[in-house]
């Protein structure tokens, strides 16, 4: 998908269509960017930057508070359409995914075309862009798909594999941070056609065992194949303040909600949980879990409550002011084969300290 939080709110919102506009932060410069729309990019704002040095690139920067449970949404009709065409679907965010079309579902005969009908099937019904990569490795694909932006289809056909990826630089290799590109180009490999020159001995010595898969990737040779995911294995919400919280009752009016919205995924998904667990995050960017497993599984929002407050008591909140506050459950329980327990219910909290993190990190 296009730019697709923001595109989102362009879509539901007339006024935001044609200028710039950054999803989640705030005019007053607290908080990062989530999503920024292309009108916004042409200034250079990206998502992950701060709101300050976001307004100083563009003082009339629209910003507009997130909606993920709308984006939830539209990603699942997104989806929707998607399992029209194959049942090979493999997300990787709510806004992109692999398809695997080589047995499509349709009687299109070429991968270009079902991937042009999929683009159709999504702004037709959905009013919203999305650009689609084509080709026979996922690595390839990606890099097609990210090409052709904004509003793009590009078939990358075998014989052009070579050809299309050795000008990129390493930087758009799978797996390449910054630290990675700074050791290759230290090697003097600059763009992708350059580890092809390495032997995959020289590869290995390079860069471990890592190194023989970014050589193959060089080629284009990447052997993953698309695979369907079973499902999500938590389900969870959490919300950064606009001021950091020093009280605990606010704290606890948080709770609830974030008790409320985990509940009612837990209902939809039908699947019950057995283990809660909370995240706080400090003004310092210091971040701590506490989790708590139940004998019998939980769903209600008033179970969560009961149980978060519990482990809220056993962090330093109240104590030192509190940025953000996040619920999870997991370790789903299979519905209709449990029985509940009443409340309150008397529990040992495990605690987990996590580690210092800088922002925009969570914990393993």
């Amino acid at each position: 998908m296009d730019a697709f939080y923001a595109s989102v709110e362009q879509r539901d919102n007339p006024a935001f269509r044609g200028k710039p506009v950054a999803v989640g932060g705030n005019p007053n410069g607290r908080g990062v960017v989530a999503a920024a729309s292309y009108e916004a990019r042409k200034f250079g704002i990206r998502s992950a930057m701060p709101s300050a040095a976001a307004i100083r690139l563009c003082p009339d920067l629209i910003f507009a508070a997130p909606r993920f449970h709308v984006y939830r949404e539209i990603s699942q009709q997104v989806h929707e359409i998607f399992s029209r065409y194959t049942d090979q679907i493999e997300p990787i965010a709510l806004d992109e995914a692999f398809l695997d079309v080589t047995e499509h579902l349709g009687e299109l005969q070429y991968a270009s075309r079902v991937a042009r009908a999929i683009r159709e099937d999504i702004s037709g019904e959905l009013s919203l862009a999305a650009s689609a990569g084509v080709a026979s490795t996922k690595f390839v694909a990606k890099l097609a798909s990210a090409h052709g932006k904004p509003n793009g289809l590009l078939v990358v056909v075998p014989e052009a594999v070579l050809e299309f990826i050795g000008p990129m630089g390493v930087d758009k290799l799978w797996g390449v941070g910054p630290a990675t590109e700074k050791k290759l180009k230290a090697l003097g490999l600059k763009r992708i056609a350059d580890l092809r020159m390495l032997t995959r001995i020289e590869a290995e010595q390079a860069m471990g065992q890592h190194g023989h898969f970014l050589r193959e990737l060089s080629f284009g040779r990447d052997p993953r194949p698309v695979r369907r995911r079973t499902g999500a294995k938590s389900r969870g919400a959490e919300r950064t303040f606009d001021r950091d919280l020093s009280e605990l009752k606010e704290m606890e009016d948080v709770l609830h909600d974030l008790s409320e919205r985990v509940s009612r995924s837990l209902m939809r998904s039908d699947a019950p949980a057995r283990t809660l667990t909370l995240k706080v995050r400090y003004a310092t960017f210091e971040t701590v879990t506490r989790s708590y497993t139940s004998p019998c599984p939980l769903w209600t929002a008033d179970e969560l409550v009961e149980i978060s407050r519990g482990l809220l008591g056993k962090t330093e909140a109240g104590q030192r002011p509190v940025r953000l506050l996040g619920l999870s459950a997991s370790n789903f329980a299979i519905a209709g084969n449990v029985e509940q327990l009443d409340l309150p219910l008397e529990y040992e909290i495990k605690a987990a300290d996590g580690e210092r993190l800088e922002e925009g990190t969570t914990p393993d």
